[in-house]
């Protein structure tokens, strides 16, 4: 064969598996070191707290830039008057309950026995009534009286008649006592007045603020003196631990990675650091990629939206951060994180 044949063919030997090298570096699956790599942004949770009742500021227990814990009084309320409005509250309720503590007690022995007496009494007037008439009644017959003198014994005896029953009706109810649905409503009104206590011990709860959780103060609204209201917020808080990466992962790792994977966060802020973490959440909708994020792939890519958390006891991690977050392939099962993780 000529020589500068077998150049030629050379050559196109040489070009053959140079395009083929270069198709293939071109179009190999994206992670295939045993690992996706995906670019964002720190992002980080803010809360706005604010009192539930209005009221003046009394004191402000922090200042911008101070770390808070869990269930820390930040913030207070004058509470004079919601401490007024609990002992009221309070003395309702005592007062309530010794009506109701009285009917269900029922009628005492003695008023029972004064019950029995004014029977007794009752009695005596009408069996005398009875036997004044029966006395009128002979006189008038044989005209030693005038017929007035009958009728006004006749009245005398249906007003004792009647005075009698009403005293049998008056025994009878001191020895039932109390009427069952008069002690149901007694009951109800207890009931009204504990939760009308509770909801008092609540807003005198209320009037301190307390933090929903770990983060920072970002920011104080409000200073001593102020008159807050609900919609009025007091402050801001940072929940820094943990934080997340907003990240963008391409359709072609889409289906490598999933919740609860096990992922590493890196910063230019601190080269050799790696700061653990996890995903969190991927996004059910396709979006072009963010002009922020910078990837190897074009900005026409479609792209899902990733949330990535991690651990930040430091502060290390801080809102708008670029970062890499590298999501491992190797033994990386997805796995339920604990609400608490980052406490420890």
């Amino acid at each position: 064969m000529p020589k500068r044949k077998r150049l030629a063919l050379l050559v196109v030997f040489i070009v053959v598996i140079a395009v083929a090298g270069a198709a293939w570096y071109l179009t190999r699956p994206k992670g295939a070191s045993g690992a996706v790599t995906l670019y964002g942004n720190i992002d980080i949770r803010q809360v706005q707290l604010a009192f539930n009742d209005a009221g003046r500021i009394q004191r402000l227990l922090v200042q911008e830039g101070d770390h808070v814990h869990k269930g820390q009084v930040v913030a207070k309320l004058e509470s004079l008057r919601f401490q007024d409005a609990a002992a009221r509250a309070e003395a309702s309720l005592i007062a309530q309950e010794s009506v109701l503590a009285r009917l269900r007690a029922g009628s005492r022995p003695q008023e029972i026995a004064e019950a029995k007496a004014g029977v007794e009494v009752a009695e005596a007037a009408a069996e005398n009534a009875q036997i004044t008439y029966a006395r009128q009644q002979t006189l008038v017959e044989a005209n030693f009286l005038p017929k007035q003198s009958l009728d006004n014994a006749a009245q005398i005896l249906k007003t004792s008649q009647a005075q009698l029953q009403r005293a049998r009706q008056a025994l009878s109810l001191a020895v039932q006592g109390p009427r069952k649905e008069d002690i149901a409503a007694a009951r109800a009104q207890v009931h009204a007045d504990k939760a009308a206590v509770a909801l008092a011990q609540r807003e005198l709860t209320d009037a301190a603020l307390i933090a929903p959780d770990e983060g920072v103060v970002e920011n104080r609204i409000l200073e001593v003196g102020d008159m807050a209201a609900p919609q009025t917020p007091v402050m801001t808080i940072a929940l820094d631990n943990p934080v997340w990466a907003r990240a963008y992962v391409s359709e072609r790792d889409l289906g490598r990675v999933a919740p609860g994977m096990r992922a590493e966060i890196e910063s230019d802020s601190f080269p050799g650091q790696r700061f653990v973490g996890w995903i969190g959440f991927i996004s059910p909708t396709a979006e072009f990629t963010p002009k922020s994020v910078q990837t190897t792939d074009l900005r026409t890519e479609l792209v899902y939206r990733v949330r990535v958390y991690a651990c930040n006891p430091e502060g290390k991690l801080r809102l708008g951060m670029p970062v890499t977050v590298q999501v491992p392939l190797l033994n990386n099962s997805p796995r339920t994180m604990p609400s608490d993780v980052c406490r420890g």
